[in-house]
C-alpha cells in the first residue's frame, strides 16, 4: 500500500508531517505495509536559487514580530517531537532542484530511499543551513542515503526529470491542492495537514485492507 504526500523542503509542517508519518507506522503492529511516496510542491515556485536568511524572508511576508512567533512555535513543537528547526540558520531558496532529486531517488531507487533522503533534505535546510538549490550541497546530501555522487552531479546538470517535476507541480495545483502536506490515499482522496497521520493511517487502512505495517515513510 502506498500513500502519497505533496509536500515541500521549505514548508516545516511538511518536515513534521513526514516525521510523525514514519513514527505512527514504525509503531504499529499489525495493519498493512505502507510506503509514503514523496511528490513535489512549491510554496514559492518563483523563490530566487540565491539564498538568504529564512528569517528576512519570513519577516518580508509576514512582520518581523508575526515571524518571530511562527519560528519559535514551530520550534517548540519540532523539539517536543525529537525534531530539531533551526530558524537561525536556515535559508531560503528555491526547492525545485531538491524536487528533481527526490523523483531520480524514487524513479531509480524505490520509496524507502527517497524517503530516507526527504529527512536528509528536511534535516539539512531547517537543521544545518544548507543551500537545499545549490547542487553541489545536493551531491553530498545524497550521498549520505548512498546515492552515487557522480550519477546525482551528472542527473542534476541534465535536463532529466524537469519536465516531469514541472508538471506533477502543476498538477498538484490543477487538482485543488492549497496546502502541504497534503496526503493521497489509492483511492484518491485527500487529507491534509501534519496533524492527520492517525486518520490518513485508519483511511489508508480501510481501503486497502487489513497486513503488515512497515516504516518507510520518514523520520
Amino acid at each position: 500500500m502506498k500513500v502519497k504526500v505533496y509536500a515541500d523542503i521549505a514548508c516545516p509542517w511538511s518536515r513534521l508531517g513526514a516525521h510523525r508519518f514514519g513514527r505512527a507506522v514504525g509503531g504499529v503492529d499489525g495493519g498493512r505495509e505502507v510506503e509514503l511516496v514523496h511528490l513535489p510542491y512549491q510554496l514559492d515556485p518563483d523563490a530566487p536559487e540565491h539564498p538568504r536568511p529564512l528569517m528576512e524572508a519570513m519577516a518580508e511576508m509576514f512582520g518581523r514580530d508575526r515571524a518571530d512567533l511562527m519560528a519559535a512555535e514551530m520550534t517548540r513543537l519540532g523539539a517536543g517531537e525529537g525534531v530539531e528547526f533551526r530558524f537561525d540558520r536556515a535559508v531560503a531558496a528555491n526547492t525545485f532542484a531538491a524536487h528533481r532529486l527526490l523523483w531520480f531517488a524514487l524513479c531509480h531507487h524505490g520509496a524507502k530511499v527517497q524517503a530516507a533522503l526527504a529527512r536528509v533534505l528536511y534535516e539539512a535546510h531547517f537543521r544545518d543551513g544548507a543551500n537545499v538549490a545549490d547542487h553541489a550541497e545536493l551531491v553530498g546530501l545524497a550521498g549520505r542515503v548512498g546515492l552515487d555522487g557522480g550519477r546525482v552531479k551528472s542527473f542534476l546538470a541534465s535536463d532529466e526529470g524537469v519536465a516531469e517535476v514541472r508538471e506533477r507541480v502543476a498538477a498538484a495545483r490543477r487538482d485543488g491542492i492549497a496546502s502541504v502536506p497534503t496526503f493521497v490515499l489509492e483511492n484518491g482522496e485527500l487529507l491534509g495537514g501534519s496533524d492527520r497521520i492517525e486518520e490518513v493511517l485508519r483511511a489508508a487502512r480501510a481501503v486497502d485492507g487489513p497486513g503488515r505495517v512497515l516504516a518507510t515513510g520518514g523520520g
